[in-house]
């Protein structure tokens, strides 16, 4: 196993399903987002394309969470037409990515974390915005200014050697 999959299992209790590579680090250096196939080894579907995996910045988002910022975004997303385009863009490019990594047709128009109609799941959003960079998710990108410097304590987990 290679010491990213081996620091991405320690950062989830368990190894990564799916794993194809690190989709983004952190800057402490240790991955924290992880690119998964479309379709798992026992070909279960999978479409969660890319996977927040440092504990700390999943916990924190968590909280964002519970205190109701996925319902204030929908609620943006529903009042300005300019940012759902957006957002259909960002649904766009994560479909985009997915399929190039392999055609699943039981996920096919299947995004992630609520798009493009909705916002869902905050820690998808961030993954996505992470892993393509600023400008392509704008609600990732939101949740990640919200989110603030998650690796200002140091990395997450002792990397294995």
């Amino acid at each position: 196993m290679s010491s990213d999959a081996s620091t991405v299992a320690a950062q989830l209790g368990r190894p990564a399903r799916g794993w194809r590579g690190v989709a983004h680090r952190c800057p402490c250096g240790l991955p924290d987002v992880v690119e998964t196939a479309p379709r798992l080894d026992d070909g279960t579907p999978f479409p969660t394309t890319f996977y927040l995996t440092c504990p700390r910045a999943a916990a924190a988002i968590s909280t964002l969470e519970a205190g109701g910022l996925m319902g204030v975004m929908s609620d943006r997303l529903a009042a300005a037409p300019e940012r759902a385009a957006a957002y259909r863009r960002a649904h766009a490019d994560f479909l985009a990515r997915r399929h190039a990594l392999g055609d699943v047709p039981e996920v096919a128009g299947i995004s992630a974390g609520g798009m493009p109609g909705r916002v869902k799941c905050l820690h998808a959003l961030a993954a996505h915005a992470l892993a393509a960079g600023p400008g392509v998710n704008p609600l990732g990108d939101e949740v990640l200014a919200v989110l603030g410097d998650w690796w200002a304590a140091g990395p997450c987990v002792d990397a294995p050697a």
